[in-house]
């Protein structure tokens, strides 16, 4: 009789043990393909890889939609700043996953010094965002703005103001796939006109970290090399078209020579107004810190990559076949001035500081 009291408590107690031991933890299978077991009560934490947070747009809007999206699913946000050095990020996606991020978020410095960490990080189990930049690993989720799309309407802004010309290109860090994919936008609208002849490229050049000082060296050197005689300048980025402008304003030429560039940086939104700046490529990183924000949570919560909301494929340089969600940009110039002040992106005042009353519709 005592035996049997004895094997019935050992098979309670067994039980017990067992649906502890089942109960608190799933088993889900990574964005790589590998099975990987985590709690599924687990608080979601996800990591952010900053290639250097100093640029305008990550604190400004990035970072905080970011944030606001993970605030909403109740994850953590934890992050790290590479300070554009490419060694260096590849120790901080190690630090951030030794933090206990569970899922990462990374704007590569360079696209291919990357990699190792990335595939670490599948291998481990942890789901990974290429934000912004490409990083060409099928088993990551790239998310962007149509970069090739982002060039294509700078040069047609630029273009349909000098169709025959001398053209200046700016294009940005030579590690990071989205200078190539803007240039090939640009080739797409003026590429025919460069073969006939109607538009000679003077110069070109790539800029280390699209920093805008060196860009308005670059610019300096162009002009003193073509006398001045450039009709137009293809800048990549508002960053360095701040350094182009800062060139031509030294020669007289500011307001004279079409100037291209792209993020709706605040001060390149006044030069439009102030008709320093042809355009600026507004890509509202509100809705792209957003779509990662929430992105990252699915994949913690075991989605496939196929699975998160708005995906497609990419048909990338490297012959891989990404899934991706790609948003859609719009030019801002003179004329549409009111669309990024009806947003919020930037209030009347700052816009239209130093801008003649009447003069630019937005700032009556």
């Amino acid at each position: 009789m005592k035996y049997r009291k004895l094997i019935a408590v050992l098979a309670a107690f067994a039980f017990v043990l067992t649906a502890c031991s089942s109960g608190g933890e799933s088993t889900t299978t990574a964005a790589g393909g590998g099975a990987t077991t985590a709690p599924s009560t687990a608080k979601i934490v996800v990591g952010v890889s900053w290639n250097n947070y100093n640029e305008e747009r990550w604190a400004k809007w990035d970072e905080p939609a970011i944030k606001a999206a993970l605030d909403a699913a109740g994850a953590e946000y934890i992050s790290s700043d590479a300070g554009s050095s490419a060694d260096k990020q590849l120790n901080d996606v190690d630090q951030l996953i030794s933090q206990g991020a569970n899922v990462l978020i990374i704007l590569a410095q360079d696209g291919t010094a990357i990699l190792p960490a990335v595939q670490s990080a599948i291998d481990q189990g942890i789901p990974v965002i290429a934000y912004d930049r490409l990083i060409e690993d099928p088993d990551a989720l790239y998310i962007t703005f149509d970069n090739v799309g982002v060039g294509k309407l700078m040069a047609q802004v630029i273009y349909g103001l000098v169709p025959t010309g001398v053209y200046a290109v700016i294009k940005g860090n030579q590690a990071d796939a989205n200078a190539d994919f803007l240039r090939s936008g640009f080739e797409e609208v003026i590429g025919d006109a460069v073969t006939s002849g109607d538009i000679t490229i003077c110069c070109e050049t790539y800029t280390d970290n699209w920093d805008g000082s060196k860009a308005q060296t670059e610019m300096e050197q162009f002009l003193t090399q073509e006398n001045n005689k450039i009709d137009a300048v293809l800048s990549e980025n508002d960053g360095m078209a701040t350094g182009v402008v800062a060139a031509l304003e030294a020669q007289g030429l500011a307001g004279q020579i079409p100037v291209s560039g792209q993020d709706g940086d605040l001060a390149a939104l006044n030069r439009i107004a102030l008709g320093t700046q042809t355009v600026s490529v507004w890509k509202d990183a509100r809705e792209l810190g957003k779509a990662a924000g929430e992105a990252a949570v699915q994949l913690a919560q075991g989605a496939a990559l196929s699975d998160v909301s708005g995906v497609q494929t990419f048909a990338s340089p490297g012959g891989n076949d990404l899934t991706s969600i790609l948003l859609t940009p719009i030019a801002i110039t003179q004329d549409n001035l009111n669309v990024v002040v009806d947003a919020g992106w930037i209030d009347q005042a700052t816009l239209c500081a130093g801008v003649a009353s009447g003069t630019v519709g937005a700032c009556p």
